[in-house]
């Protein structure tokens, strides 16, 4: 695999090898066990590393599973950013709002189905146990992950609403508001994605959520 200079990159090794394989095997661990049922003995053998190694690198579970939700979270959160910017920078106004609201939503839908399928398997299980973790750990979780996507998106609106394109008196709670509408139904219709929809159900509910939440929040004519 060559590098952006040109040159080979070479795999990990030694020490950063090792953490390496004790993330990946810890995120399959954590998304298939969740945090309370993983054994540091089950993510060692599944590793190929002695426990003794895991402790050297994280000293202990809790410091292991903050590790492997950060890491990813910090990757989705930046592919989500990404995609918030190439869908709402083109928005020139109010007629070409609802199409990008509900592109977004849709490519937005379909990470989890993407290279990033582990890392959601680990969040399911953490949402799933969230009154018996840490808190802590679910601090990790939010400021590396939701938090920075939920602030892309009200950047978004806060600027549209500067265009006059919506009316925004909060942008991070009209960004709340998107996300249920859209995400959210689907994630309720489809059991929290155990029984996926098809893809016109899909886009159905979200054109309907993108409908509502401009209902919301595109600005009114003045009486």
């Amino acid at each position: 695999m060559a590098d952006q200079g040109g040159t080979t990159a070479q795999p990990p090794r030694g020490r950063v090898a090792k953490r390496q394989a004790i993330t990946t095997a810890a995120r399959a661990v954590f998304g298939r066990d969740g945090y309370t049922r993983a054994g540091i003995e089950v993510i060692a053998a599944e590793a190929g590393v002695s426990t003794r190694t895991i402790y050297n690198h994280f000293d202990g579970k809790e410091r292991l599973f903050a590790a492997v939700i950060e890491e990813s979270s910090v990757q989705v959160a930046g592919a989500l950013v990404r995609l918030i910017d190439d869908h709402l920078d083109p928005v020139a106004g109010a007629a070409g709002l609802e199409p990008a609201l509900v592109a977004l939503a849709r490519a937005w839908a379909a990470v989890p189905r993407t290279e990033f399928a582990a890392h959601f398997a680990v969040v399911r299980q953490l949402q799933a146990e969230a009154t018996h973790l840490p808190p802590a750990l679910l601090e990790v979780w939010n400021d590396a992950g939701p938090r920075r996507t939920e602030a892309a998106l009200a950047r978004h609106l806060r600027a549209l609403d500067g265009r006059g394109i919506v009316a925004v008196d909060d942008p991070v709670l009209a960004a709340d508001h998107y996300l249920l509408l859209t995400l959210g139904a689907l994630d309720a219709r489809s059991d929290g994605g155990a029984t996926p929809l098809g893809d016109a159900e899909s886009a159905r509910v979200i054109t309907a959520g993108v409908r509502a939440f401009l209902g919301g929040y595109l600005p009114r004519p003045a009486p």
